[in-house]
């Protein structure tokens, strides 16, 4: 069987060997477009691959590791990652890849090619699916050729396709990839064009930028908008971009380079350019018989046609949280634009928005002015929290980018090793339990202050542990974890520092290879002009790994301000209804503030069923997903609330829905981390990576399963949690 198609000997009975994307370009050839060299790999060669090497049984046992449904983003790409590892570090079966070289050398020896996925069904008139599956730009020579087909064949398992399963129609029996293998036309202006606007059907779009597609793609490049009216294709009007950057051709892939003065004043396209690649969407149109998207590039003036796929307009329900999702995945300028934006305007920001609303005294306002103070106080927190998921939520792809650069560069086999280059970042939590262990030694040298602090006299403590003690509270006590402040309760912070006394003092970080050794090790798989781009993407990732923490610290103080003020309005309310009102709502509370007449309204607090703790099945063994390596074994101590949490004796097992950034704090006397969160890059994993423990995420309702003082077992290598004595 032919398993490499040249354009001109595939017809419309092979449809559903070479793909959507496939079938397109043959049309657009045969209709006379310009139309770049190619050739298809089939969706047999996908198929004789899984099964040669045996990746299927892998995908399978990945995809069912637990029920998908019950299954967080994070645990998604957990998954994605895992699979894409499996194709990039299996070597091609001999027989297959002698089947595939002749074709490929003979068609692109000494050639750029783009490798494109082309799924069956992908680019259909119902479904586009655009950006589900990867495409890669500027690849030469037959080695790399073959490695970016097993990339592209892997994306059909990506994060990004596994959240669309059910529409893709995703099943490990049936589902199969081909790969379009194109030659590269380098333009020196490119775009795509909508023969009928998604915003208004009368009209067309185009959009253009300088230099390669992909930076408009993946919204590296802002681009030139023209709308033109969809009948006559005339100019309706012009939207110039603020012209910066182009991506160019680069050793191992692309790079963003300034544009040249003369062209930051000169769009991309003149009008008669604009008029033309107009009409090459109506030939698309015509040729295909419904309104297609249409990428382009124009190479010394000569209109090539890249792709041509269906427009369509997918219907997204409210709750359907997909594409946000989707739009977490950033391009490396991209992440380093937010990381300057992170690092010299949010944070600042929230510490100085944090700072001001501490200095707003409110204990002696009316009940009309607390409520108005409530209101402003919510109203900045949730401003920043929309800006944390606007800016902060997105950088953490940082790490996720740099563990593909490094698994498709280095091919580990733990697919997480990248991880350890990570380890040690200098996070605000680390910092946070630094000075707890600090105090805490000095309980355990001195019998006297020990015994001071055992009885919660800090009046009577040493000056220097009185001092660093009011230190600390000044600086954490205004992070919160629900509506509990960390620095409200000292005597169970104290209790907590005498069980941390208890124990021998420990370092944050596990006994790893020297940082330096492993840092050059992972440098030394890159050629010496592709290094700059390494150690610049590592740099990337440990600061996304060290903001995936911190930046909910920064939050949580603003949070914290607000939550006082939430406070005092309850107790006002309470002592109206003569009643704990810690479960109204804000809301309830500041109209009872503002109204005498809504107290009797507030003071009915609803039924709310189960309280945690009460079980109704006993578990023996829960899957979920490995995320700290190692075995452990001890007391689970199930956290439902801070008063758990300043219970916490050494040794004991970490059980919670999720482990808050502020929860952290306890993690050093853990012997293992239970969570029902999952994924790898959650604060629990990463926290429990920087002490070395054990570590089992995406347990499904691990926090009523487990009970308090249960002897479990927690396998971090396999993703199991064993409650029984061993």
């Amino acid at each position: 069987m032919n398993l490499v198609l040249p354009l001109h000997e595939i017809g419309e009975k092979d449809r559903p060997r070479v793909g959507g994307k496939g079938i397109a370009l043959v049309l657009m050839a045969k209709k006379g477009l310009q139309v770049p060299e190619a050739v298809c790999i089939t969706t047999d060669a996908y198929t004789e691959y899984v099964k040669l090497t045996g990746l299927g049984d892998h995908i399978v046992m990945e995809l069912y590791r637990k029920p998908f449904e019950e299954m967080r983003w994070e645990e998604i790409w957990d998954t994605s990652l895992r699979i894409r590892n499996f194709f990039s570090r299996t070597v091609f079966p001999p027989g297959l890849r002698d089947m595939l070289v002749p074709a490929i050398q003979s068609t692109f020896s000494g050639k750029v090619v783009a490798v494109r996925s082309s799924a069956p069904g992908e680019d259909s008139s119902k479904t586009s699916f655009a950006g589900l599956h990867e495409s890669y730009v500027n690849i030469s020579g037959e080695e790399a050729i073959l490695d970016h087909i097993r990339l592209v064949w892997a994306s059909l398992w990506s994060d990004r396709a596994l959240l669309y399963r059910q529409e893709l129609g995703l099943d490990v029996e049936k589902s199969v990839m081909a790969v379009v293998v194109q030659e590269m036309v380098q333009g020196d202006r490119s775009g795509v064009v909508f023969g009928k606007s998604p915003m208004d059907e009368s009209q067309a779009v185009v959009e253009a930028v300088y230099g390669l597609n992909q930076g408009l793609v993946d919204g590296t490049v802002e681009p030139d908008r023209w709308i033109l009216t969809r009948k006559t294709g005339g100019i309706i009007s012009h939207h110039p971009a603020h012209r910066e950057k182009a991506l160019r051709p680069a050793p191992g892939g692309v790079l963003l380079q300034s544009l040249a003065a003369g062209l930051k004043k000169r769009p991309p396209l003149k009008e008669g350019e604009v008029a033309e690649v107009y009409g090459l969407a109506m030939k698309a149109e015509s040729l295909f018989g419904v309104p297609q998207d249409v990428e382009w590039t124009y190479k010394w003036d000569i209109l090539h046609s890249l792709q041509s796929r269906p427009i369509t307009t997918p219907t997204v329900s409210e709750n359907d949280e997909r594409p946000w999702y989707l739009s977490l995945h950033r391009s490396f300028d991209n992440l380093k634009e937010l990381r300057i934006k992170i690092e010299k305007e949010i944070i600042p920001a929230m510490e100085n928005e944090a700072t001001q609303l501490a200095e707003r005294s409110f204990s002696n306002l009316s009940d009309t002015e607390l409520a108005d103070e409530m209101t402003y106080r919510k109203g900045i927190y949730e401003k920043w929290v929309d800006v944390y998921k606007r800016d902060c939520i997105p950088f953490a792809h940082g790490m996720r980018l740099f563990g593909q650069v490094y698994n498709d560069v280095i091919h580990p086999t733990d697919p997480f090793e990248f991880m350890d280059l990570l380890v040690g970042a200098r996070m605000v939590s680390i910092e946070r339990n630094q000075m707890l262990e600090t105090m805490a030694s000095w309980i355990r040298r001195d019998p006297h202050l020990r015994e001071c602090v055992r009885e919660n006299k800090i009046e009577d403590c040493d000056s220097g542990f009185r001092s660093a003690f009011n230190e600390f509270i000044e600086k954490f006590g205004g992070l919160t974890w629900g509506e509990a402040r960390f620095g409200q309760d000292s005597h169970g912070l104290l209790h907590f520092l005498l069980e941390m006394a208890s124990r021998p003092s420990i370092t944050e970080s596990p006994e790893v290879e020297d940082m330096g050794a492993l840092q050059e090790r992972y440098l030394s798989h890159f050629p010496g002009d592709q290094r700059p781009y390494a150690v610049e993407i590592l740099d990337l990732a440990r600061a996304s790994y060290r903001f995936r923490d911190d930046d909910n610290t920064y939050l949580s103080k603003i949070e914290g301000q607000w939550l006082e003020t939430l406070k005092e309005g309850r107790g006002r309310i309470g002592k109206r209804c003569k009643m704990d009102m810690a479960s109204v709502e804000a809301e309830q509370i500041i109209k009872a503030l503002k109204d005498e007449a809504e107290s009797p309204t507030a003071c009915v607090v609803p039924e709310t069923g189960l309280l945690k703790g009460e079980f109704t099945i006993k578990a023996r063994q829960l899957v979920g997903q490995p995320a700290g390596a190692g075995i452990a074994f001890g007391t689970a101590r199930v956290v439902h609330n801070p008063s758990d949490l300043f219970q916490f004796k050494t040794g004991e097992v970490l059980v919670c829905d999720a482990v808050d950034p502020n929860m952290t704090f306890v993690v050093p006397l853990a012997a293992g981390i239970v969570e029902r969160r999952g994924g790898m890059l959650i604060h629990g994993a990463i926290i429990a990576r920087e002490y070395g423990i054990p570590c089992v995420t995406g347990v499904a309702d691990a926090a009523n399963l487990i009970r308090t003082g249960d002897r479990i077992t927690v396998d971090g290598h396999m993703g199991i949690v064993i409650i029984g004595e061993p």
